[in-house]
């Protein structure tokens, strides 16, 4: 314990369960760095502030994460962790469906929508944050490719279709909306963009 919380890399290592002190400090330090990304963006993303944030010493923040970026690496992973799991209804067009309404959900919400949006101008600067960002949509886009593999499986697409390039036809225009264009994201924008990704799927366009 320090005056200004707990540290919790006083603890020898191995001696924490998962789910003990040192997985609640980082619980709390990545809820705190997400609000402040929301609130404030990444250029403003001051550890001490995380600290004190989190009710936790500043020397365990440094120590851990030692830089914002280390941080925004860690967070980018937990909420990779973190996210809904895919959608299995037996139908692509649904699972379709469901994965972009998840995308547009996530996208709208006051608080993931900023700090989504703070982690994406971050990474056109910071490499090291576009590292993290990248490995966070690799694992999403794994996730969800099951879908397409096992559509291709039914014979609802093409022998070849490459899955990933499905999934991710699906959020372009979602992300696009949100990034440049400015025009509403809701369920319809969500429904348009995996129609138009699976009428593209069935005719071919991403076989390999």
């Amino acid at each position: 314990m320090t005056s200004e919380g707990v540290d919790p890399e006083a603890v020898e290592p191995g001696s924490v369960r998962p789910g003990g002190r040192t997985a609640r400090v980082r619980e709390a330090v990545l809820r705190a760095a997400g609000d402040a990304l929301a609130e404030h963006g990444f250029g403003r993303l001051d550890l001490a502030d995380v600290a004190r944030r989190a009710g936790v010493g500043k020397t365990t923040v440094y120590r851990r994460w030692s830089t914002p970026t280390g941080l925004m690496a860690d967070l980018l992973d937990d909420m990779a962790e973190q996210s809904s799991p895919r959608a299995a209804t037996g139908s692509l067009t649904e699972d379709l469906r469901a994965n972009a309404r998840l995308v547009v959900d996530t996208l709208t919400d006051a608080r993931q929508g900023a700090l989504f949006r703070a982690v994406i101008a971050a990474a056109l600067c910071d490499p090291h944050t576009a590292k993290a960002l990248h490995r966070f949509y690799a694992i999403r886009v794994e996730e969800w490719s099951a879908c397409v593999t096992e559509a291709v499986e039914r014979g609802e697409l093409p022998a070849g279709t490459d899955p990933g390039e499905v999934v991710r036809a699906v959020s372009a225009p979602l992300y696009y909306r949100l990034l440049t264009s400015g025009d509403r994201l809701d369920t319809a924008a969500a429904d348009r963009a995996a129609e138009a990704a699976e009428a593209a799927a069935r005719s071919g366009a991403y076989v390999v």
